[in-house]
């Protein structure tokens, strides 16, 4: 018997998702994706849960920890992807939409209707624009009004300029004027809006230059660097126990007593590599909001900037193991 996963969430979750998943250009019904999130967020949290308390030994309390950290780590990956698909759809419209505009009112000084001169003007280098527009005008032939499936098409991407457009599409339908002019006047706009956003962009680059510099050099070479230090102080503590099993005498101040640090090595190798793989992430999320204006689009770089901390992480403690290496920091 097939499970209905829809019914396992509240109509607005399902309502949410559906939207979700139709601006985001993913053909996939709403209870196909909540069969690959349950069934998948479950299988992970199990594998982990018993990956890190059976054959780890972290126990049975932080197997569990770890498998809900996981499986909500899957989750929140999904919506990810879903949230970066609809706004690759949205920039790819946007870019676009000055060229489409202008077409479509060359096409209507030409003298044809409004519904002939947008399919006229979407061009197979548009891809899935062109076909929602050939998908509105059918709707328009299957007795839809012009004004609902222009508010239709607008409704298809998150985009506030096409919805402005299709706004004012439909003010000009129902009030009259000149559509021609103002679809022109409209691309004019939307293309020094775009060199507008350009020349801020190219304005902040030296901006994302030092947060990448920070990011990507800066906080690994200091974790590496921090990290050897604790292991040399650990191998000169050991040395000094050995000489005074029973630890360093008072310093003049009786409760003033020098002890090794309570934090081990392995602890705070871990730490380096948790903190050096978050602040890479923050930073391309970072670096694309000043440079797109848009966060999501910094998803595509998470892995780079990953790779690239990691790698100066390691390289770093290489390089100073190899200067520190005669005094067992290696």
């Amino acid at each position: 018997m097939a499970i209905n996963f829809e019914r396992l969430v509240s109509r607005g979750v399902a309502r949410f998702l559906s939207d979700e998943l139709d601006l985001s250009g993913v053909k996939m019904s709403v209870n196909a994706f909540l069969k690959i999130a349950i069934i998948g967020s479950l299988c992970i949290f199990i594998g982990v849960s018993v990956v890190a308390s059976a054959i780890v030994k972290l126990g049975l309390e932080l197997g569990i920890l770890g498998g809900i950290g996981a499986s909500g780590i899957f989750l929140v990956s999904l919506y990810a992807i879903l949230e970066y698909n609809v706004d690759k759809r949205k920039t790819f419209v946007e870019n676009l939409l000055p060229d489409y505009i202008q077409l479509t009112s060359a096409n209507m000084r030409s003298g044809i209707s409004l519904d002939k001169a947008m399919i006229a003007a979407a061009r197979p280098e548009f891809a899935y624009f062109s076909k929602d527009v050939m998908l509105m005008d059918k709707q328009v032939y299957s007795g839809e009004t012009m004004q609902n499936a222009l508010l239709r098409l607008g409704s298809r991407y998150r985009s506030r300029e096409l919805r402005h457009m299709m706004r004012m599409m439909n003010e000009s339908i129902r009030y009259g004027g000149d559509m021609g002019d103002l679809l022109s006047q409209m691309g004019k706009d939307l293309r020094n809006q775009a060199i507008i956003q350009k020349e801020i962009s190219g304005q902040l680059f030296l901006y994302t230059i030092f947060i990448a510099f920070a990011v990507l050099i800066g906080a690994p070479s200091l974790y590496a660097l921090t990290n050897k230090m604790i292991v040399v102080t650990d191998s000169v503590w050991a040395g000094i126990l050995k000489s005074n099993p029973n630890g360093l005498p008072s310093t003049g101040v009786a409760f003033i007593r020098p002890s090794p640090p309570k934090i081990t090595t392995n602890q705070y190798y871990t730490f380096s590599i948790v903190a050096v793989l978050m602040i890479t992430s923050m930073g391309a999320l970072i670096v694309s909001t000043i440079s797109n204006g848009s966060a999501l689009r910094g998803i595509k770089y998470l892995p780079l900037f990953m790779l690239v901390g990691i790698g100066v992480f390691f390289a770093v403690s290489f390089v100073i193991s190899s200067l520190f290496g005669s005094l067992g920091a290696g």
